[in-house]
């Protein structure tokens, strides 16, 4: 994996305001008023933001986008039941923000119209929260064409328990294990396995056919200016994010990665680009 690709284990508040679209001095106030837990500190005394901080603050911009009030965010976030509603629908409201078909609502138009007909409970919050990292890095499109997975996992409960176990098998692949260790070869061998099944069910269900007509719709509605990139992150979105670069991006999302599992994904990389290149390819006569 080149190294511009790692991702980091934890980053900075500047990095993570960056990441999300907001400021320093907005994240200190969220801090301030326990909308969001005090992350732990480095040796230079510094706030480190880990995974589970940063998918926060994205969920936080994001309502906040949407329209919704620091308070009710706050009450979002609580276990409780909401104290500032001023009517039962107000509860309703937020107590929905909680759930994972609430949080689909926050995701773009272009996202969530590919989610619809998926019955109620389908999709997990930890899906949620990849369609949105999606969304910031790869734009409202790479975010729908990525949906796909998630619709695949939706409706195909064997498939969906398959990933459960092999991403705890990569989640066990701690600070303890060694990059060289037996373990980390087997479970990218089980990754790989995994997403071929994966883009088999994808195939032979139609949701790749979509993609064509997602591409299409997506130009249509944003057509780019001759001289305009086309890899800037969360290109296009309609938030008025700052833009960045994918890498850009990449580099200020953590995943609290060991070593161990880096160099699985590695080695699940060159699984995939092997079996890429060793497929026939066909001649038009």
């Amino acid at each position: 994996m080149h190294p511009s690709l790692i991702p980091p284990r934890q980053v900075t508040i500047g990095d993570a305001a960056s990441f999300v679209g907001t400021t320093p001095g907005a994240i200190r106030h969220y801090h301030e008023t326990g909308l969001l837990p005090d992350p732990e500190r480095g040796s230079d005394d510094r706030r480190r933001y880990g995974y589970d901080q940063v998918i926060r603050l994205l969920w936080i911009r994001t309502m906040t986008d949407a329209g919704i009030g620091l308070d009710d965010i706050r009450d979002i976030f609580a276990d409780t039941t909401p104290a500032g509603a001023v009517s039962h629908r107000d509860v309703a409201v937020l107590l929905r923000m909680r759930t994972p078909a609430g949080r689909m609502d926050l995701l773009s138009d272009f996202v969530t119209s590919r989610l619809k007909n998926l019955s109620e409970g389908s999709l997990r919050q930890t899906d949620l929260d990849n369609l949105l990292v999606m969304e910031r890095i790869f734009s409202p499109l790479g975010a729908a064409i990525n949906a796909a997975r998630y619709i695949a996992l939706a409706t195909h409960p064997g498939l969906r328990e398959e990933s459960d176990r092999v991403e705890a098998a990569e989640e066990a692949l701690d600070d303890t294990i060694a990059v060289d260790d037996a373990r980390v070869a087997q479970v990218a061998a089980e990754r790989h396995a995994f997403e071929q099944a994966l883009n088999a069910v994808i195939e032979d269900s139609g949701l790749a056919e979509d993609d064509d007509a997602i591409f299409d719709s997506w130009d249509a509605l944003h057509p780019a200016p001759a001289d305009e990139g086309e890899n800037e992150a969360g290109q296009g979105s309609g938030t008025g994010q700052e833009s960045m670069s994918v890498i850009q991006a990449i580099g200020k999302m953590p995943y609290d990665y060991s070593p161990a599992r880096v160099r699985c994904v590695e080695l699940a990389e060159e699984l995939a680009a092997s079996v890429a290149v060793s497929r026939p390819t066909c001649v038009e006569h």
